[in-house]
């Protein structure tokens, strides 16, 4: 009986422990929104569904701009938007700022020139 209760507790001590990872490791999300025609944009970060998170990017967007659409979303990581001359424009993520601006960057260049970042954006995590 004594070997049985040291293995009960050996178990619930190994599941409460990856109970906890999990809890530690929860998904952040983000999205930007952006207006090909205006150039506005709304972002969102840290919100704990894709949908949520782009409903607040389309939310801050569409005070500046009727045709507001998601050009990209992101879990536990960032996201950028970048425009350039003659209505060029990219977006992409990346796991970190630098990696998101630079494949925005390189979006926005696959359709024109002069493309500089105009929004990003990152989760907590």
């Amino acid at each position: 009986m004594r070997k049985f209760h040291l293995a009960a507790m050996t178990a619930a001590t190994i599941l409460a422990s990856c109970v906890s990872v999990v809890e530690a490791r929860a998904d952040y999300y983000g999205a930007i929104a952006y207006s090909p025609r205006t150039g506005a944009t709304g972002w969102s970060y840290d919100h704990p569904s894709r949908r949520r998170a782009e409903r607040a990017a389309m939310g801050n967007c569409r005070g500046y701009a009727y045709d507001c659409r998601i050009v990209t979303y992101f879990s536990n990581a960032c996201g950028a938007v970048a425009r350039g001359s003659r209505g060029a424009w990219g977006a992409d993520w990346g796991d970190d700022r630098y990696s998101a601006e630079s494949n925005a960057l390189e979006a926005c260049y696959n359709h024109g020139d002069n493309c500089r970042v105009v929004r990003w954006a990152c989760t907590s995590q």
